[in-house]
């Protein structure tokens, strides 16, 4: 049964922007879903014309996670994730992925977009087996986040934190670390971080991402891969390492597409 018991239900739609673009819609939009808007739709089309490779990191980003999950669901036994920055709904989400991997595994989702709020309501429902909640939280506030998360989950036992595509809307590069720690530091030893973020080795990357934040729109950070590593610091890398996003694992027969972006899981000691 799906549970929302933080943050506001009724009305929430009444909050929804549809002035400036919003990334999640965006992300939903070039995922092939159709929670989003014009003002999304013109954005995300805009950003394709000067860096078409969005859509596969976009692509990238979810199968990565679906990866990851059946990865530490299968071979490590993690039987609670917390997905933050959880975005809009589309094929296969994270309680989806999870349940199959192994039925009853809980799952937490955090976010503070009204739209996702929302659309958690109406879809994110996990099987009877298993349990799916929603935290309304900014990833800014680690502290509320994981005193919610407390209420949710057993944070005595191992939990996988996933942060996939999210970081960059962290500006600030200290806070950002920060806040990696911050979830991190409650969560019981044998806990993994799953984390998947674009960097700034790609100019037409660069100038795209610069585009998009020209439009009013909440800012994105593309980073340098040094410092990504740096949010596994104190952490045990899972095989095989920081890598970009198709070589985590690839399945038979797949392949290890070369974009700029990095992935990694890695486990809290």
């Amino acid at each position: 049964m799906t549970e929302s018991p933080h943050g506001p239900d009724h009305g929430a739609e009444t909050k929804i922007n549809t002035d400036v673009p919003q990334s999640a819609r965006i992300w939903n939009y070039w995922l092939g879903g159709t929670d989003n808007y014009e003002v999304d739709r013109i954005a995300g089309d805009q950003y394709v014309a000067l860096y078409p490779g969005i859509v596969p990191i976009a692509r990238a980003g979810r199968y990565f996670m679906d990866r990851a999950i059946r990865f530490l669901a299968a071979e490590r036994g993690v039987r609670q994730f917390m997905d933050c920055g959880t975005g809009l709904p589309t094929m296969d989400n994270t309680h989806e992925m999870a349940e199959r991997a192994a039925p009853g595994t809980k799952v937490v989702y955090v976010d503070n977009d009204p739209l996702v709020l929302a659309h958690a309501r109406a879809l994110l429902t996990g099987s009877g087996e298993g349990r799916t909640a929603y935290i309304d939280s900014d990833l800014h506030d680690t502290k509320t986040i994981m005193a919610k998360a407390a209420e949710l989950l057993d944070l005595s036992q191992p939990v996988g934190l996933m942060l996939i595509g999210v970081m960059g809307h962290i500006v600030d590069p200290g806070e950002a670390l920060g806040v990696v720690r911050g979830l991190m530091e409650p969560l019981a030893s044998g806990s993994y971080l799953i984390l998947h973020d674009s960097t700034d080795t790609n100019e037409a990357f660069n100038a795209a991402q610069r585009a998009y934040d020209e439009t009013g729109a909440i800012p994105f950070r593309l980073r340098s891969p040094e410092f990504i590593r740096g949010y596994f610091d104190g952490l045990e890398m899972e095989e095989p390492g920081l890598v970009t996003s198709g070589a985590w694992r690839p399945e038979v027969g797949g392949e290890a597409e070369e974009l700029p972006t990095l992935c990694g899981v890695a486990r809290k000691p």
